[in-house]
């Protein structure tokens, strides 16, 4: 029988310093987003959503949810198995493609999801150049340091966009006669900056290294047609793999890369997380298949949702709330920078204010660097994001922070 005393200890730790994830039970109602309802432990509350992911509200786009009506009702539920054992179908295939052309590459793979993406691309890379070295953003999303840890590769970690620290170490590989491969972001989830990516280009070209970006958090939302920062700056010809996801921006569920045909078609060879695993339904596959498309032709979209995540972080600003100075994306960083003040403050928010915002703390950022990380879309309307304002100050000022 299993002991149970180190389970216990450790979640007991994690309650005493305020890092216990608690997962609220909520429901979002179709058609009213970002409202949703809330099934906490005494009651049934109206709440709005001010932390999801789903950064333009195109998990409630009709578009979107007829195409998977039309799926299901067509191919089932699910795919049937992993790709190569009945599992590919015609709308994997036509995802795919998609996805090759939203990023001007020629084609592209899909995994179940970006974190898996991330892990087991890496790890493939490891395995098809072992003389590989990866430089790390120290800043970069858990997929990507584990996918380096797991790969069992060289690694070297530079200072977060320190273009002087990253050269530093590129020299070193050189030296060495090794291949190095700069792993990094776009936009960075928690801070809510961009990497200087035209910087780490031009280092990448100046000795020769591969460049993997994730730009989870930057597909759909930026660029003409949704394609991320790369497009945004013109240089999507310029990075060799291309990482980005369909649960965020894209409103469904899934991740993929993009790159250079023999590069993926190597990586989908030997990543045994693609090849060994059910492939996502046919029905999300459709969902993903009609949002790309459909934001590609609607750009007002992205311009909505810059114009309200400018509004609400100004307006915290002027009420004398900290949001994270270098924040200059669609994300908005409330600083708490305590554990235990910012999960009481994350509570009594829903509770007394019906304000859904989840804490940030260890290890999603640093002890002494716990948030709020407030994610507005283009459906929170003005009056949503006074309220979220005058709801924020005053907790904060009756828990005296």
């Amino acid at each position: 029988m299993i002991d149970k005393s180190p389970f216990k200890s450790i979640i007991s730790e994690l309650k005493g310093e305020g890092k216990y994830r608690v997962f609220n039970d909520i429901v979002r109602e179709r058609g009213e987003f970002p409202k949703a309802i809330w099934y906490s432990k005494y009651a049934i509350k109206n709440i709005v959503n001010w932390c999801s992911n789903d950064y333009l509200g195109m998990g409630q786009n009709k578009i979107v949810i007829d195409a998977m009506h039309t799926a299901l009702d067509q191919t089932g539920a699910g795919s049937g198995g992993t790709r190569n054992i009945g599992g590919t179908s015609h709308y994997h295939v036509a995802l795919e493609a998609e996805l090759a052309r939203l990023h001007s590459k020629p084609q592209a793979l899909l995994y179940s999801s970006a974190y898996v993406a991330n892990e087991w691309s890496l790890i493939a890379l490891s395995k098809i150049i072992p003389n590989i070295v990866f430089l790390s953003d120290s800043k970069n999303h858990a997929s990507l340091i584990q996918g380096i840890r797991h790969s069992g590769a060289d690694k070297l970690i530079w200072q977060h966009n320190d273009m002087d620290d990253l050269e530093q170490k590129l020299d070193e590989v050189s030296a060495r006669n090794q291949v190095p491969c700069i792993v990094f972001e776009s936009v960075y989830s928690m801070d809510g900056d961009v990497s200087p990516i035209k910087a780490i280009c031009d280092l990448a070209d100046r000795y020769e290294a591969i460049t993997y970006i994730d730009e989870v958090h930057a597909v759909g939302l930026y660029g003409d047609t949704g394609a991320g920062y790369l497009e945004r700056l013109g240089i999507q010809d310029r990075v060799d793999i291309v990482n980005g996801t369909l649960g965020k921006a894209f409103g469904v569920t899934g991740g993929y890369i993009a790159g250079d045909g023999e590069v993926i078609d190597a990586i989908r060879s030997v990543a045994s997380g693609f090849i060994f695993t059910t492939s996502m339904s046919p029905v999300i596959c459709a969902g993903a298949l009609a949002s790309i498309k459909y934001l590609k032709d609607h750009n007002e979209l992205r311009e909505q949702h810059q114009a309200v995540a400018a509004k609400l972080s100004r307006k915290l600003q002027e009420a004398g709330v900290e949001v994270l100075d270098k924040a200059c994306t669609h994300i908005v960083p409330v600083m708490i920078r305590d554990a235990k003040t910012c999960k009481a403050i994350s509570d009594r928010l829903l509770d007394d204010h019906g304000i859904y915002v989840q804490p940030i703390n260890y290890p999603t950022v640093a002890v002494g660097e716990e948030r709020l990380r407030f994610a507005p879309t283009p459906l929170h309307t003005d009056a949503m994001i006074d309220e979220c304002v005058r709801a924020v100050k005053e907790t904060l000022n009756a828990l005296h922070y």
